[in-house]
């Protein structure tokens, strides 16, 4: 894309800088499949990926984005704390564009505090709007509200209105079985799809991510242990201790799986359970 200058007979092209952009996700295949959008729009250059907030923050002193793409829910550091630590560095010169699964009832709390979001899936038209919205945001002095105090009030208006579902949809077989969300004793990533696991059945839910299952069980219950487990802390089994003070978690299923918990969620699984 390129402009002209105005008032010159032979206007000369001047080309639209390219806006430096960063994706952070923890799901793979989330981040890649924004990526490609990104990459199908003018002016855009994907400078990294991370798949975490320390790296997200390393990223950012590194490639110098303009623009970064956030997830919400990743362990480790979420997208609100990675948020929290770029704006509290330099927050004139950085645009946030937060990645959700979040219902509707909490897409309310980004709307009303003017802070830009994305719905998984990530619509195309939306994406562009985005991406316009960054460019004005940039170009303009930095808001007389901080974004910070925005930020704080979309966490707490998200837990008031966040409406959890009591049931999941799995698929056992050809038939689709309603389970009651304390049932499930895990959700895992296997071959690009989400298997549910309780007591009775094994299956697939038609959630595209781990994040948006996430979003729709109690955070208090339900702990992302790894970047592809999700389990219930009431069905752990058994704690087993693991190589670099890392654990594996034996759950209550059948099979009892063992699953192995991140280093980035070792710290907070000791100080839950007082290991």
């Amino acid at each position: 894309m390129s402009a002209h200058i105005p008032g010159s007979r032979n206007s000369v092209p001047v080309a639209t800088p390219r806006l430096r952009v960063l994706v952070v996700d923890d799901e793979r295949l989330a981040r890649d499949e924004l990526c490609y959008q990104l990459e199908q729009c003018a002016d855009i250059e994907v400078v990294a990926q991370a798949g975490n907030g320390l790296d997200a923050l390393a990223a950012v002193d590194s490639c110098q984005p303009e623009l970064v793409f956030l997830d919400i829910q990743m362990p480790g550091l979420t997208g609100f704390e990675v948020a929290r630590r770029l704006l509290d560095r330099e927050p004139s010169r950085l645009a946030l564009v937060f990645v959700t699964a979040f219902d509707q009832h909490a897409i309310e709390a980004f709307e009303i505090n003017a802070v830009d979001y994305l719905l998984k899936p990530v619509d195309a038209t939306r994406l562009e709007q985005a991406l316009a919205r960054a460019r004005r945001r940039l170009a303009e002095e930095p808001a007389a509200q901080p974004v910070t105090d925005q930020l704080e009030r979309i966490v707490k208006l998200i837990a008031g209105r966040q409406i959890r579902r009591d049931q999941v949809a799995v698929r056992a077989g050809d038939r689709f079985l309603l389970v009651q969300a304390d049932e499930i004793i895990y959700a895992s990533l296997v071959d690009e799809s989400i298997t549910i696991v309780t007591a009775q059945i094994t299956g697939t839910a038609n959630y595209r991510t781990l994040d948006e299952v996430q979003a729709r069980l109690d955070p208090d219950v339900f702990w992302r242990v790894h970047r592809s487990h999700l389990v219930n802390i009431n069905k752990i089994k058994e704690i087993v201790p693991w190589f670099s003070r890392n654990y594996i978690l034996r759950m209550k299923d059948a099979k009892a799986t063992e699953i192995p918990v991140s280093r980035s969620q070792t710290k907070r699984l000791r100080e839950y359970l007082k290991l």
